[in-house]
């Protein structure tokens, strides 16, 4: 779902499929992946660590594992990459924590890092000063035309459910 303001153009929150069709009817929108999202990719990432060093080790091994205080590491410090305002830094600070999984052997990070690199183009477009806005009232608005979308099932009328999603968002007489 696209949302604009008045300042910049058109942004987007898409997953899979629906990425290529905004690219194909509205080109002039930045694709954008929020940090919340791509945290619970690094989350699961973590988890599969923790259950690998789990079955690896046992008794005292398991409670100071120098694998797995990196993985947590290299967890928290990876949500900084959002604070930067311009697209090069946070290119350099994504480098630089790539670089720190070099010699770790995290197999789950290393596919984190190898999907951030595929989708590079919608973090970085987040790194832009016009495009740092609340996600989350993008999320709701994409929400409640999920629901118009369910309520008007049967209908084909497609001028009638976009009439339906503008006026949901008019403020109350």
């Amino acid at each position: 779902m696209c949302v604009s303001n008045r300042h910049s153009q058109p942004r987007a929150i898409l997953s899979g499929h629906d990425r290529a069709s905004t690219r194909h009817h509205a080109p002039q929108a930045s694709i954008l992946f929020d940090k919340f999202h791509v945290l619970r990719h690094l989350g699961v990432a973590l988890d599969l660590v923790r259950k690998s060093e789990y079955a690896r080790l046992s008794g005292k091994d398991r409670r100071f594992n120098k694998r797995l205080n990196t993985a947590y590491l290299l967890k928290e410090s990876f949500g900084q990459l959002w604070s930067y305002d311009r697209e090069g830094w946070a290119r350099r600070f994504f480098e630089n924590w790539r670089a720190a999984l070099k010699w770790q052997r995290l197999g789950p990070y290393e596919k984190f890092a190898a999907m951030i690199e595929q989708h590079w183009e919608g973090i970085a477009a987040y790194c832009r000063p016009e495009n740092k806005i609340a996600l989350g009232f993008v999320e709701g608005l994409n929400n409640k035309v999920r629901v118009l979308q369910r309520r008007a099932y049967g209908l084909r009328d497609e001028e009638y459910l976009r009439l339906k999603i503008l006026t949901c968002m008019l403020p109350a007489l």
